[in-house]
C-alpha cells in the first residue's frame, strides 16, 4: 500500500531516487522500494529524506482526510478586492 509521496516529491525537486540514494546514505534499491511501496523506511532514514529534500515530514505522507481552502481577500480603497492567500480546513464531511 503506497502511503509516501516520494516519487511525487522527487520530482517536483527535480532529484532521482539514485541522488537522494547517494544523499541519504542508502542503496537505490531502498529508495525504489520506498517509491514503490514495498516497504517503509526507520524514523531516522524518514527524516532524513525530509531534511534533504527540504520539506516538513508530514509532506512526505499521502493526506488521510481532504482538505477544504477557504480564498481570504480584503477589499481596497478603490472597491476592488486583493487574494491575500488562503486557510486550509479540514473536511467535516471527510470519514
Amino acid at each position: 500500500m503506497q502511503i509516501l509521496r516520494l516519487r511525487e516529491i522527487l520530482k517536483e525537486k527535480n532529484m532521482t531516487g539514485k541522488k537522494l540514494a547517494e544523499l541519504v546514505n542508502v542503496t537505490e534499491a531502498s529508495i525504489t522500494n520506498l517509491t514503490k511501496g514495498d516497504s517503509l523506511p526507520r524514523k531516522e532514514l524518514l527524516l532524513s529524506i525530509a531534511k534533504t529534500l527540504d520539506v516538513d515530514v508530514r509532506d512526505l505522507f499521502i493526506p488521510t482526510k481532504k482538505k477544504l481552502s477557504e480564498k481570504i481577500f480584503v477589499q481596497r480603497e478603490d472597491g476592488t478586492y486583493k487574494n491575500i492567500g488562503e486557510i486550509i480546513v479540514d473536511d467535516p464531511d471527510n470519514v
